[in-house]
């Protein structure tokens, strides 16, 4: 039976929850697990203070952020495509509904023509919050893109999300570089770029790149991800789920 929360802390390793008299609820503090109670776990400790009766044990179960596009999800995409924090960042703009549903059939269609992957993102509630894709596939390289709705940003699912993506892309579809061109002015995206281990600047080693995406003018930095690069970081690192900036890249 799953509870409600308001407030989640971690000790040694285990999720521990007050329950919530307000009714809301903090499963979505992180996205890329569902928290399953074992309301049998009592853990009163000295480094939790808080009483057995109020203390919940809980697992992290990993769960599916993306999933295939299709029409269905237009139009909530649509109303979170065009908040002003987001509209600006985007690629693919659209500014009726129509014109949305006309990009998403494009866009189904370029992936069944093998120019572009593209990926819905959802919640653990299964509804659509933003859109991941590469596009511009040549040689088995292309440009990542991505957007959340600016309601779902700064709770992990940029982080949990890209993640999944590139597991699909370097060890099912065979991609071997993603690309990321970002804004020098969008800051956020910037320092969010920041926290992958993997990613690495290439506007030096890759300045032919470099210099076609700026071609009518110095707009972008150019971030790029290997696949050998970010095979180690899957191998040899653990992962320490958390809370990260969710942007527009």
């Amino acid at each position: 039976m799953r509870k409600k929360l308001n407030k989640t802390i971690h000790r040694e390793g285990k999720w521990c929850a007050t329950r919530s008299n307000s009714g809301s609820s903090r499963f979505d503090s992180y996205p890329e697990f569902l928290l399953s109670v074992n309301l049998n776990s009592w853990v009163p400790t000295e480094a939790n203070p808080l009483q057995a009766p109020n203390c919940l044990i809980m697992r992290r179960v990993p769960i599916m952020l993306l999933k295939k596009r299709d029409l269905l999800e237009v139009p909530a995409l649509f109303e979170l495509s065009i908040h002003p924090e987001v509209y600006p960042y985007l690629r693919h703009k659209a500014n009726t509904i129509d014109e949305f549903y006309f990009l998403t059939k494009q866009m189904i269609e370029a992936e069944s023509n093998g120019f572009m992957i593209s990926r819905t993102i959802i919640d653990q509630f299964e509804q659509p919050i933003g859109i991941i894709h590469l596009f511009d596939i040549h040689e088995n390289s292309g440009f990542l893109a991505t957007w959340i709705g600016q309601p779902y940003f700064g709770k992990g699912y940029n982080q949990a999300a890209k993640q999944q993506f590139f597991d699909e892309l370097f060890f099912t579809l065979e991609i071997e570089t993603v690309y990321m061109k970002i804004r020098k002015t969008n800051i956020r995206s910037l320092k969010a770029i920041s926290k992958f281990p993997y990613v690495t600047n290439g506007n030096q080693t890759y300045q032919s790149v470099y210099e076609n995406i700026n071609r009518h003018g110095e707009v972008y930095d150019l971030y790029m991800i290997k696949k050998e690069h970010y095979a180690s970081y899957v191998q040899f690192s653990h992962v320490h789920s958390g809370e990260s900036e969710d942007v527009v890249s």
